[in-house]
């Protein structure tokens, strides 16, 4: 027997220390739900589950951008619709005008309410917008009318639609004024039978390119819709990947705290033990 050194004190002081690190280890886990909560838990594991934080707060983002786009083509819709009414109003008026029973001053009439419709067509051309940015012609470097037009300017609204840069999305902005459209009063007019038969292949070439500007929005809204579900399913399995790597196992954890807790009440009844055998000394001496 010897007294000088409690090995026996020292053995089960020592496993009372480890099993302590493990079961703080186990509540740190089982309190804050992440399994990695430094690099010391797994350097591997934390390295990834940034890296996937990262493009999982790029994919939000890049749906509200998305959802930002599709409203913008569906303003852009909604105007070109009314511009559409007008247009259809105009041949309206074109084939009323070239009707023989009608006279010049009614004549007159009809052609002044073109100007008030042509007059409309520019206002919404020049002032529609989405958050301040301009749909239409706005007097800079535009894209000219499908099929009615040379020279394009490109004028692109680019739309971030992923968490990579390369993830682009361009949508073209158009002139739209009735210069634009060729039916504005230097191109027509309703005042003779003749300047009036000679309208109605204008306007409805007139509605042919803005039912082409309307096709282009519809296409960027339907390609939108699909990348919408596309991104919000990737960041949804994205963060289930991460939960994965980084959250707590509460069931395994509770196991391996509950395992831990008892190692740690044991050792704590053994070191007590092992102070109680030095003391047997004692007895020899008496």
């Amino acid at each position: 027997m010897i007294i000088q050194h409690n090995i026996p004190g020292i053995n089960a002081t020592r496993n009372k220390g480890i099993s302590e690190g493990k079961l703080k280890k186990n509540l740190e886990k089982l309190s804050s739900g992440y399994r990695i909560n430094r690099a010391g838990d797994d350097a591997a594991g934390l390295t990834l589950s940034e890296l996937m934080r990262s493009q999982i707060t790029g994919l939000n983002q890049a749906i509200r951008n998305v959802n930002d786009g599709i409203g913008m083509t569906e303003t852009g819709d909604g105007v070109l619709t009314e511009v559409h009414a007008m247009l259809g109003r105009l041949k309206t008026l074109a084939v009323q005008s070239a009707n023989g029973t009608y006279t010049t001053e009614a004549r007159l009439n009809l052609d002044e309410e073109r100007m008030q419709l042509l007059d409309e067509i520019d206002r919404i051309a020049e002032n529609a917008n989405f958050d301040d940015i301009p749909l239409f012609g706005s007097g800079e470097p535009q894209v000219p009318l499908p099929n009615m037009m040379s020279d394009p300017k490109q004028a692109n609204i680019p739309l971030q639609i992923g968490y990579t840069a390369e993830e682009k999305l361009d949508v073209h902005r158009y002139q739209m004024g009735s210069k634009e459209l060729m039916i504005g009063n230097d191109d027509m007019n309703f005042r003779t039978i003749s300047a009036a038969n000679e309208a109605i292949p204008k306007i409805e070439a007139a509605i042919e390119a803005v039912s082409d500007i309307r096709g282009d929005f519809g296409a960027v809204e339907s390609h939108l819709n699909h990348t919408h579900n596309n991104i919000t399913v990737t960041a949804e399995n994205m963060a289930a990947a991460e939960s994965r790597i980084r959250d707590t196992d509460m069931a395994s954890e509770i196991t391996e705290f509950t395992k831990n807790n008892i190692l740690y009440q044991s050792s704590n009844a053994m070191a007590a033990q092992a102070n109680t055998v030095v003391q047997n000394v004692l007895s020899l001496l008496q």
